[in-house]
């Protein structure tokens, strides 16, 4: 599996939820265009670094192989971090990170993005719902980012361990 960095205006505009969240998107792609720019560059360079090494312990993790060759990584200009569930084979990051850090978080919106695809593919006859899958990927984005000895050499600065919270961004119940 191979992860391209693309900047992609439209794609982004589709996960903003209120006529304000999209005039701060126009106005931040005005403002932040070269440094989105410069993240793409080296987010790319960065991952690349890890991208054959990642791509394998998530097949040999997950048992199951990637369901694309290529995924491609929208940086954006104000969402965080956005994963897929299963209906192509893209993800969302923004641009406001080191090229480093944005490793792990990048790692784990792919692996929902995959854990989608399983299901989709395997399990769907199990009738769960997309919030019961998206709270099962997440746990396993979560383990499969910080639990094995494996991933910690794709960001070794990074002795958080296994972080369950995104910061406070989801509900606690």
């Amino acid at each position: 599996m191979k992860l391209e960095f693309i900047i992609d205006k439209n794609y982004d505009k589709k996960f903003t939820k209120t006529k304000g969240q999209l005039k701060d998107l126009e106005e931040q792609y005005r403002l932040v265009i070269k440094n989105m720019k410069y993240s793409q560059k080296e987010y790319q360079r960065s991952w690349n670094e890890i991208s054959k090494n990642f791509s394998d312990y998530v097949e040999k993790e997950t048992g199951y192989k990637w369901f694309y060759e290529t995924y491609y990584c929208v940086i954006s200009a104000i969402h965080p971090g956005i994963s897929n569930w299963g209906y192509e084979p893209k993800i969302i990051r923004w641009w406001y990170e080191n090229a480093f850090v944005q490793r792990r978080i990048t790692a784990h919106e792919l692996i929902l993005s995959h854990y989608f695809e399983i299901y989709k593919h395997h399990y769907k006859n199990y009738g769960l719902r997309d919030g019961q899958v998206w709270a099962l990927a997440e746990i396993a984005a979560f383990a499969l980012t910080s639990l094995t000895q494996d991933v910690k050499k794709f960001w070794p600065w990074d002795i958080s361990g296994y972080y369950h919270d995104h910061n406070g961004r989801y509900p606690k119940n």
